[in-house]
């Protein structure tokens, strides 16, 4: 269905980026991962990822915070790939303080990540997919979007701000065969959820299995996570042609959180 397209996951060298860069790559879609972590880890990722799917895997150390390198990372894809057909921002980082206490260099560098990256990939990757009058672009927002939390403010307003990105965009570009969407996923069991667990539990004296129950899957009605693989399955839908008319949605994918 998508076999011999390309496509950039940013933040996809874990997590929910890691599966979505992984599913895309079974189905024949070339794939350029991007994100940090241990360069000889990340090789042996690339390396098999691309073993396994006979496709061509790439990898880019771009930093989402450089606008330059978030432009060389797009510039290099087409190079490599010869186009860059789909486009998936998934690229994020968290920070918790009230808004009184929260530095001032973590709210520019969540908005530099979670938004201001997505404009740059985006303003990089539609002149190509503009010629070629096709694409697909899917910004991995959050539940926090469309709903607010207690100190959280630059990750919610960040996200905020991802679904009025993907709505403008999705306008602009309506009359081309170029579709632009959010999807907004409740909680995810990753290593930056994890990492939250661990510090709820030492800050409120609460067991693991406490914070998961009473704090991180209260907002979630069926008190279960969400699966990466059914949001890598969601990505994948989006990216082919069943989906041509889906464009400017915020798609949740929240356990019925936001339905509340």
């Amino acid at each position: 269905m998508l076999k011999g397209l390309s496509a950039i996951v940013t933040g996809s060298t874990s997590g929910i980026g890691l599966g979505i860069a992984e599913t895309l790559a079974r189905a024949g879609v070339r794939v350029m991962l991007n994100g940090f972590g241990d360069a000889r880890q990340i090789e042996q990722q690339r390396a098999a990822l691309e073993a396994e799917t006979s496709v061509r895997v790439a990898y880019s150390p771009a930093d989402m915070t450089q606008p330059a390198q978030v432009r060389q990372m797009v510039i290099e894809a087409e190079e490599q790939f010869g186009a860059v057909d789909i486009l998936v921002n998934n690229a994020g980082i968290q920070f918790i303080a009230p808004v009184d206490e929260f530095p001032d260099e973590k709210w520019s560098q969540i908005l530099a990540v979670n938004l201001t990256s997505n404009f740059h990939t985006i303003k990089a990757a539609l002149p190509g997919m503009k010629r070629r009058n096709h694409g697909r672009i899917v910004n991995i927002t959050s539940a926090h979007g469309l709903v607010a939390s207690p100190y959280k403010s630059a990750y919610v307003a960040a996200k905020h701000g991802a679904l009025g990105l993907t709505k403008t965009v999705a306008l602009e570009v309506a009359e081309t065969g170029i579709t632009c969407n959010a999807i907004c996923p409740g909680y995810v069991r990753t290593p930056l959820v994890d990492g939250q667990i661990k510090e709820q539990a030492r800050a409120h004296r609460l067991s693991e299995q406490q914070v998961v129950e009473d704090v991180i899957l209260a907002s979630q009605p069926n008190k279960r996570f969400v699966g990466q693989q059914e949001l890598a399955d969601l990505v994948l839908f989006l990216c082919s042609d069943s989906a041509a008319s889906i464009t400017g949605a915020a798609l949740t994918m929240d356990g019925g959180w936001t339905a509340r």
